[in-house]
């Protein structure tokens, strides 16, 4: 059996919609796989009960179909269904990763993010990569028609889970389908200096560019408490604060790392104020899948 850890994501990232996402250090997934004649999957872990088992509405299950690789997947969630954090794209990533070694595949990377994609169809209708970019490559990752560039950005966040549920479709249907030009100029900036930000490790360009006057708002207004959480999290010195993908997660940059834990106990104690039960991950910008062994 070979198992390899996937990371939690957060995608968007505010200004960047559909486009931009980072791998953090913590939650994982942890995807185990082996041989078999065909796809069986097992789900134990973090929301597990809401996880369905038959492999076509698996997005790990879609992986080893897309592979031509039946296995038996084993998926200990550590990243909860419905969060805002990629729970969906982290099976994918993970079932891609092993199911490429275990199979001698030979896929890159990049081109095993295209395939784990297609599991996300499952979820979301359509096949995204901002989520399984990402948490197959690592660091801060663009994604494009025309490819994926990746950056080795290094800085600390937290993200904030509230114990509600906000569906990735539902987080889609609220998106304005057009916007104005004075938005997308806006937009256009703030999406400029958080990549400036994320070329320099510079947690005040990151947070600068989170913003949008789109995306985020429509989101934002499907969280309970989110405007109050924000406010908490900069009064105690995050640098920026943006809905986590499709929500309910909420992000924020941190300047340095001993800052995390004031920001995270600001934000779930506004959770906390709002009657929402909360927890924060202390958390930050890190590596894609790794292969942990046999």
């Amino acid at each position: 059996m070979l198992t390899v850890r996937a990371p939690a994501t957060s995608a968007n990232l505010g200004s960047g919609f559909d486009v931009f996402g980072v791998a953090l250090t913590r939650p994982a997934d942890v995807v185990r796989v082996e041989r078999a004649s065909e796809t069986t999957i097992e789900v134990t872990g973090a929301g597990a009960e809401f996880v369905p088992t038959e492999p076509a509405e698996n997005t790990a299950g879609v992986v080893a179909r897309e592979l031509d690789a039946p296995a038996h997947i084993e998926i200990d969630k550590g990243v909860r269904p419905s969060s805002g954090l990629g729970s969906s794209a982290s099976s994918a990533a993970g079932a891609a990763v092993a199911l490429n070694e275990l199979y001698d595949r030979g896929l890159s990377r990049e081109e095993l993010v295209w395939l784990a994609a297609e599991g996300e169809a499952v979820v979301s209708g359509e096949a995204h990569a901002d989520n399984v970019a990402p948490s197959i490559l690592g660091g801060f990752t663009i994604v494009t028609d025309e490819g994926i560039t990746r950056i080795d950005a290094d800085l600390p966040v937290v993200v904030c889970l509230p114990e509600t549920v906000v569906s990735t479709r539902e987080a889609r249907g609220v998106v304005p389908e057009s916007v104005e030009m004075d938005q997308m100029v806006e937009t256009v900036g703030n999406a400029s200096t958080l990549v400036a930000g994320m070329c320099r490790d510079d947690p005040e360009l990151v947070g600068r560019g989170l913003t949008d006057p789109v995306v985020t708002p429509a989101r934002a207004d499907l969280i309970e408490g989110y405007d109050a959480v924000a406010d908490a999290a900069r009064e105690a010195g995050a640098t920026g604060v943006t809905v986590s993908g499709a929500g309910p997660g909420v992000l924020a940059v941190c300047r340095d790392c001993d800052q995390r834990r004031a920001v995270a106990s600001a934000m779930v104690g506004a959770f906390g104020e709002a009657g929402v039960d909360a927890q924060a991950y202390q958390t930050g910008i890190g590596r894609g899948a790794e292969i942990l062994g046999e």
